[in-house]
């Protein structure tokens, strides 16, 4: 591997201590592999060799030469098999490697172990100012305004799995057709997958095995629920090979999205702030890579939009090595600002994955030349709502009730939840 060093210089920035040594690893089992190959193709021209001399053999009537050129290609055939057995073996431990080796980061990515280290690229919107009253936290407010019963959701699944009511249920069902109807407006094809993904799908998009222990995992057929709409409508590409002119291929979707979240409790997973079970809006990139950064900033400035159009305080990140996901080449995360809570709210990862899912996809494009290429996968979330839910319920709470933003007026159809 010529690019070695460069490699295992950008792992080191997501704190992949195991980097240097997993990537020789690699290299040697590829070597193996190559040697094999190498040893299998002169071994095959050599029975091609012989099968060509044995028809002549025998219409010379030179039958004892013939039967020991037969006899050669039967040992052939037999070190033949055994080279084949080691090559699928190198081939199975570089596949298994690979699986262990997160994504290389991009250049750009800053140094940082921690959300701490963490840069924020801009911010923008007005924190609000409550005149008169002490604003209260979402869970409060929904109480009180009877939006979402968390202790009914407990009864029936568990912690994190709330009933919305009324005006709540009204106003998620508000969010994901604003939200879909605005991605559809910039382009993405709306789709709806399954909520259930098989095995091969979780490892195309690198979710298996490195997050298994936070799938909800379906045994009896061996099916996860996903935790994400980018699993199903990305493996839609899985062993596909697109034209050139047929990207960027972009693609929207809403879904219920689960997720586990072991080890999660205290107060930041209090109300909406961290659920098992929730709604979300994904969007969804298959590009060039020529192409895929330009794409990333598209994205970026979409979510910006939404952001925006809910009249909600946020800022963007772009995170730091030690922060990023196992898969990502480099992640923006945007936050909004939580009055009540004091604190910023995660409500959207917007990220390039670069090669590393194409590669395990096998999702290529063909170029004008002719040439089978890996493609650039791309996904973000636009967006999530539990917390988009509790930002908007607390930001914009007044002493009359809350208010609802101008453009999710005519999705609620109503302005006010009093």
């Amino acid at each position: 591997m010529e690019n070695r060093e460069d490699v295992v210089r950008r792992l080191e920035k997501k704190h992949f201590t195991a980097a240097a040594e997993m990537i020789d690893n690699v290299i040697a089992a590829d070597a193996r592999r190559r040697a094999a190959q190498q040893e299998s193709d002169a071994m095959q021209a050599q029975m091609n060799q012989y099968a060509k001399s044995i028809g002549g053999l025998m219409k010379e009537g030179k039958k004892a030469e013939a039967e020991a050129a037969k006899a050669e290609v039967a040992q052939l055939k037999e070190k033949s098999a055994e080279l084949k057995s080691a090559m699928e073996e190198a081939e199975n431990e570089v596949r298994n490697l690979l699986l262990q080796i997160p994504n290389v980061p991009n250049d750009s990515v800053p140094e940082g172990r921690t959300a701490e280290d963490n840069v924020v690229e801009r911010q923008g919107g007005e924190n609000p100012v409550f005149e008169g009253f002490e604003p209260l936290p979402h869970w409060d407010l929904a109480k009180k305004y009877d939006l979402i019963d968390f202790e009914m959701g407990v009864k029936i699944a568990g912690a994190g799995f709330p009933i919305y009511k009324g005006k709540g249920a009204r106003l998620q069902r508000a969010l994901i057709n604003f939200f879909l109807d605005e991605a559809r407006e910039a382009g993405y094809l709306e789709v709806e997958p399954p909520y259930v993904v098989n095995e091969a799908s979780g490892y195309g998009t690198g979710q298996l095995p490195d997050k298994e222990g936070q799938m909800y995992h379906a045994t009896a057929d061996n099916l996860y629920l996903i935790p994400t709409a980018e699993v199903p409508v990305t493996n839609i590409f899985r062993d596909v090979i697109l034209s050139e002119k047929e990207l960027p291929q972009k693609m929207c979707a809403y879904s219920a999205c689960f997720r586990r979240e072991a080890g999660s409790y205290g107060k930041d997973v209090r109300g909406l702030n961290r659920l098992h079970q929730f709604n979300k809006v994904e969007i969804v990139r298959i590009d060039k890579p020529e192409h895929s950064y330009e794409s990333l900033n598209e994205m970026i400035a979409h979510v910006e939009n939404l952001v925006k159009k809910l009249e909600l305080p946020y800022r963007i990140l772009r995170l730091c090595g030690g922060d990023m996901s196992f898969t990502s080449a480099i992640t923006f995360d945007f936050e909004v600002y939580s009055a009540a809570q004091q604190r910023w709210l995660e409500v959207s990862s917007v990220s390039n994955f670069e090669s590393y899912q194409a590669n395990r996809l096998k999702c290529r494009y063909k170029t004008a030349e002719g040439k089978t290429e890996l493609c650039h996968t791309l996904n973000g979330s636009a967006l999530a709502l539990p917390r988009i839910v509790a930002a908007l319920l607390e930001n914009h709470q007044t002493a009359e009730g809350i208010r609802i933003p101008k453009a999710l007026v005519p999705y609620c159809g109503f302005e006010m939840i009093d």
